[in-house]
């Protein structure tokens, strides 16, 4: 199941609310690109009828069924990548291009 983490959490409501989107669904699409890595988009929505909708983190997620495969074993962060340069990513075994995190 996709999860989303506290921090990333925090920033999607913060995203929200600065954008005027608070109390919409955060939806999720993905694509399988040619080398086997994954391009992720996402934004805020409406949920249809035929979306996959459920909660993580407090956060309310929504898919088109066709994107499950991609997105369901990933994990959406919040992480500070250099200095004062934080952003998300999705950490997902899927993707070609994934390497586990490592203790610091």
């Amino acid at each position: 199941m996709f999860k989303v983490t506290p921090q990333a959490a925090e920033q999607v409501k913060v995203a929200a609310e600065q954008g005027g989107t608070a109390g919409m669904a955060l939806r999720l699409a993905a694509q399988k690109r040619p080398d086997g890595s994954i391009d992720y988009r996402m934004g805020f929505d409406e949920a249809t009828e035929d979306d996959i909708r459920f909660d993580s983190q407090g956060v309310q997620i929504v898919m088109a069924p066709e994107f499950v495969p991609l997105l369901d074993a990933a994990t959406l962060d919040f992480v500070e990548l250099e200095p004062g340069e934080s952003q998300f990513i999705f950490l997902n075994p899927a993707d070609a291009n994934y390497v586990p995190p490592t203790e610091r």
